[in-house]
């Protein structure tokens, strides 16, 4: 079987010369991007635009790079992403809306509209069949990420308190879940209601189908009939007052195969294009109001139309990197009592795993964990 191709260049650059921008551009254009009849095609490009009070997700001249090609390819794209599950700055599309802009992402900056995936209240998705899944039959993926014609992922590679590292797995599969598909992907539980935070507005109730929510007239609260609910979570994305809410209670190793059936739901059946840029490599997601100084340094740009060898790639090239001093990762392989996972991102963060969803992903055939990696200097 043939190898997949992962194309990689470094942040080195030459003094008044070419930019990271047009560096990135160069490497896509190298991996194939321009194979892809973009022609009059909506194009979805999926990146995360960060939580408020951090600054390690990447930054928008890297949105515009890839818009700008794509626009030159004929393509008509927009970047997305949908709702979180938790409460935060981006758990409604007019709040998410606001974040981006606030953090950078603006379609002057960008070049091209900004479209939340899964709608106003994260309940605007399309059931998607995972052909091979095991754990997910049918995704719920944000509707607006399903109608394009095309699929590009621009991901921040960094670590990930729960699955090891956010690449472009994670970036695709809890990323174009909607709220309801990343509370599948995490929970696979049913809802519990803070009364304290419960306003009555029955908002929650018109979007069961299941007869799992019951209106208690005497205290002007609604229940959990726990015996009718499916714990779809619907009504997760139903209620503007965050009084509903779902444990995290999966185990990493379920998560990340859920997440890698979510990704293969995505992607199947249409053209699709994966960049990973390995920078601010934090210990933690993006989706956190903060972010810890960078475990490794700074390592490159890759490109390839696999998702699952980019991930491996990356994850190759981090863990042969040098851990920074100053770091989670350096503090704890110092620590009294250190046990060596031989594994950055478990010596990062011991409670998390990664390799599971990478051999779950090959196991489905959303791609191949052999790759060739080719060096490309764009300098």
């Amino acid at each position: 079987m043939q190898k997949s191709k992962v194309y990689f260049t470094d942040f080195r650059t030459k003094a008044h010369g070419a930019g990271l921008p047009k560096k990135l551009q160069k490497l896509i254009r190298k991996a194939g991007i321009g194979e892809i009849d973009m022609d009059g095609k909506f194009v979805a490009i999926k990146i995360h635009f960060g939580e408020l009070g951090n600054i390690s997700y990447l930054r928008p001249n890297y949105a515009r790079a890839v818009v700008d090609v794509v626009k030159e390819l004929g393509g008509k794209p927009f970047l997305t992403d949908c709702n979180t599950m938790y409460p935060g700055s981006r758990k409604n599309a007019l709040e998410h809306l606001y974040c981006a802009w606030e953090n950078g992402f603006t379609p002057l900056t960008v070049g091209c509209p900004i479209l939340i995936g899964d709608g106003l209240k994260g309940t605007d998705d399309i059931e998607v069949p995972v052909v091979g899944g095991e754990y997910v039959k049918a995704a719920k993926i944000g509707r607006a990420v399903m109608d394009a014609d095309i699929f590009i992922s621009l991901s921040h590679f960094k670590g990930h308190e729960m699955t090891g590292f956010g690449g472009a797995i994670k970036n695709i599969g809890m990323g174009c879940g909607s709220r309801a598909g990343k509370t599948e992907q995490h929970s696979g539980g049913q809802p519990q209601i803070d009364e304290e935070m419960c306003r009555g507005c029955k908002l929650c109730q018109a979007q069961c189908a299941n007869g799992g929510l019951e209106f208690d007239v005497a205290t002007r609260k609604m229940k959990v009939n726990y015996t009718n609910c499916v714990g779809c979570g619907r009504c997760l994305g139903a209620c503007n007052f965050d009084a509903i809410s779902f444990e995290n209670e999966q185990a990493p190793t379920m998560l990340n195969r859920r997440m890698a059936e979510y990704a293969k739901a995505v992607v199947d059946g249409r053209p699709q294009f994966h960049i990973s840029i390995v920078v601010d490599i934090s210990p933690n997601c993006d989706c956190h109001a903060e972010n810890d100084a960078p475990i490794l340094p700074d390592i490159g740009m890759f490109a390839s139309t696999d998702a699952l060898a980019l991930d491996q790639a990356c994850a190759d090239a981090c863990l042969a990197a040098t851990p920074l001093p100053g770091s989670q990762l350096y503090d704890h392989i110092h620590a009294e009592g250190f046990c060596d996972h031989h594994d950055h991102f478990k010596n990062s963060t011991p409670e998390s795993e990664w390799r599971s969803c990478l051999e779950h992903a090959e196991k489905i055939g959303l791609g191949s964990r052999d790759y060739e990696l080719i060096k490309y200097d764009t300098k």
